[in-house]
């Protein structure tokens, strides 16, 4: 899989060829967002016990954070 940004095609024959999945039009994004925030306040009660991710950083931090909060989570005030 290729991303126009981050991971480019490497040639532009290629990049030619490429199709955009359907569900990743604008709208589609934008209804499944608004359908997010409709229930956010749902699932965090429901998902009590998980942790935020800051997803916007190198994939090997991501892991790191991800992985640490697994195998020894901080503790909680209750």
């Amino acid at each position: 899989r290729y991303h126009t940004t981050f991971r480019p095609a490497p040639t532009p024959e290629i990049q030619a060829r490429l199709r955009q999945n359907p569900r990743d039009k604008e709208e589609n994004i934008e209804n499944r967002v608004e359908t997010y925030y409709r229930n956010v306040k749902e699932l965090e009660d429901f998902y009590e016990d998980a942790f935020h991710v800051n997803a916007d950083q190198d994939p090997h931090v991501v892991f790191e954070f991800i992985e640490s909060c697994i195998i020894k989570p901080l503790p909680c005030k209750k």
